[in-house]
């Protein structure tokens, strides 16, 4: 009798944990199924493409792009292939994206900022510290100051040592800069639109001889020339 009791109990155990194993199941294939419906639902479909920061990028110009992901249910868009449309925008230096439901895609971009122009045969080129133009014009863009280059490579060391030096000045004195050049990537000179002239030297410390400049320019207005290349002994000359 004892061992027919417990066998019962095993037995009644053994349908308890067969009837709770087959509960779960169900209800994870029924989730699974709700799931499935939501993902591909025509409602999750991709209705919208909306654009933030974008200024010089025509926001219609991505939306166009992305047309093909349009009507794809959201959860399954390729974000990949979105990333390919948006690395043929030149002006986009990186970008973050953003599922928004029920049928919308946010696109976030951060556009190139131009520091600088260029001379070329075609006119100007408005160009970022790296080198991409942003905007090709027959006529200088006014609030930037030109790079003189021998050549107009911009992947030369000189393009890259005059460049951090323009990143480094404060974007209210940039204006004031008309030209700048780099005879080697320790001797970089700039040229003021006051016509002054600026030994600048390397593009060591330059956040330090970008703050003794405008100190400089503020306190001896009245001289010609500025040597900042050693900032801890910055001279005035006449």
């Amino acid at each position: 009798r004892y061992e027919r009791q417990e066998v019962r109990r095993f037995t009644q155990r053994a349908r308890r944990r067969r009837a709770g194993l087959l509960g779960a199941l169900g209800a994870f294939l029924a989730l699974a199924i709700v799931v499935g419906v939501a993902v591909y639902s025509p409602l999750l479909a991709l209705r919208t493409v909306e654009v933030e920061g974008a200024d010089r990028v025509s926001p219609s110009s991505i939306q166009a792009a992305l047309s093909d992901q349009v009507g794809t249910p959201l959860p399954l868009v390729d974000l990949d292939r979105v990333g390919d449309e948006l690395r043929a925008f030149p002006l986009i230096r990186s970008y973050s994206t953003e599922s928004r439901p029920p049928s919308t895609l946010v696109i976030r971009i951060v556009e190139r900022t131009p520091v600088a122009v260029i001379q070329s045969g075609a006119g100007f080129d408005l160009v970022d510290p790296a080198g991409i133009t942003i905007e090709r014009t027959t006529a200088r863009p006014d609030g930037y100051p030109l790079i003189d280059l021998p050549s107009a490579d911009l992947s030369s060391p000189r393009f890259q040592a005059a460049a951090a030096v323009l990143v480094a000045l404060p974007a209210d004195f940039l204006p004031q800069v008309d030209s700048i050049q780099a005879n080697t990537t320790d001797d970089v000179m700039l040229t003021l639109r006051s016509g002054k002239k600026v030994l600048w030297g390397s593009g060591e410390r330059s956040a330090d001889k970008a703050q003794v400049l405008q100190a400089l320019v503020k306190a001896r207005g009245d001289v010609g020339s500025y040597d900042v290349s050693a900032p801890d002994a910055p001279v005035a000359g006449p």
